[in-house]
């Protein structure tokens, strides 16, 4: 597979605003710019495997790239908030266990 220069910034730049994006829905999660563009690829990875299970198809052009990867990205930040616990983002746990006693 050979990829041009163009298509490489293409990626990286719906990565990023789709990781900004979904962070920004996904309040807490304070991934940095590295951390956007990587969750953003990933969810546009995610995206295009779960949305056509689903019978979603939302056309094609940047801006629907964008809310693809966002919708995805967005899957992912919530199963990463699942894995690391809630106490990170101030859940109800957020004290630790070590503070109730």
């Amino acid at each position: 597979m050979n990829m041009s220069g163009e298509s490489l910034l293409v990626i990286l730049v719906v990565g990023i605003a789709a990781g900004w994006l979904a962070g920004q829905i996904v309040q807490g999660t304070g991934l940095g710019l590295l951390g956007d563009l990587v969750v953003g690829v990933a969810g546009a990875f995610i995206a295009s495997w779960i949305l056509p299970q689903l019978g979603i198809y939302l056309g094609s052009g940047i801006v629907s790239a964008i809310i693809n990867a966002a919708i995805g990205a967005i899957v992912l930040l919530l199963i990463i908030r699942l894995v690391r616990g809630r106490s990170r983002w101030g859940g109800r746990w957020s004290g630790g266990w070590r503070n109730r006693w």
